[in-house]
């Protein structure tokens, strides 16, 4: 079956979907896709599910929290990761406005499977291989521990740095000393885990794990 094609948004929704399907062994609910692109409310999702089913990629089963029902190959689909350039300010990192292109890298290379490449900004990550153009595989995760390599949030602005957690200081660490370490006290401010560095790909360069 062939499908209308897609906008970016669509394609991700989509992809979430397989990939909870896969993941889970059931479709993602309504709350499963406002979590995970950053939606406001469920019906924000419900609308981009409907906008799915007009263009005949999926059913929507009523009555049902889990009603969706894939009915497209993905034959004519993007596949692979999409790169996601500069995001701005307060808008989720997977919004259409971000996302470049798609490339074909299988995301199970990586370890945990990369959901996005994130193209790098600037210097701070140097010491640590990261470099200004590189693209970063990111694992999506609202989690991380004292120690890796994270994609955060502060602000409404996009950082990569090493994350270091001290009780309710956490500290995000640049691997380069022309830049200032940043302290975030955690019952002032939130810091939002976009997800971690899994991997690296530099152009010219094969992909490797982090």
């Amino acid at each position: 079956m062939t499908i209308a094609p897609l906008t970016d948004r669509q394609q991700a929704i989509l992809d979430f979907i397989h990939e909870h399907l896969g993941d889970r062994g059931a479709p993602p609910t309504r709350a499963d896709i406002m979590a995970r692109f950053g939606f406001r409310s469920p019906t924000a999702a419900d609308d981009h599910l409907k906008a799915l089913a007009r263009k005949g990629a999926i059913e929507l089963l009523p009555g049902a929290a889990r009603g969706i029902r894939v009915l497209a190959d993905r034959s004519d689909a993007p596949t692979g990761l999409p790169i996601v350039g500069r995001v701005a300010a307060g808008q989720p990192i997977m919004s259409d406005a971000g996302i470049e292109r798609w490339v074909p890298v299988e995301p199970g290379f990586f370890s945990p499977r990369a959901h996005f490449l994130l193209r790098v900004h600037g210097e701070s990550m140097r010491d640590a291989g990261i470099f200004n153009g590189d693209l970063l595989a990111v694992h999506r995760t609202p989690v991380a521990e004292s120690g890796q390599i994270v994609v955060a949030r502060l602000d409404d602005e996009i950082t990569v740095k090493r994350l270091r957690l001290r009780e309710t200081i956490a500290e995000l660490l640049p691997a380069n000393s022309a830049y200032a370490p940043i302290r975030i006290d955690l019952n002032r401010q939130e810091l939002v885990i976009e997800g971690r560095a899994v991997g690296l790909i530099r152009a010219g360069d094969m992909a490797r794990n982090l």
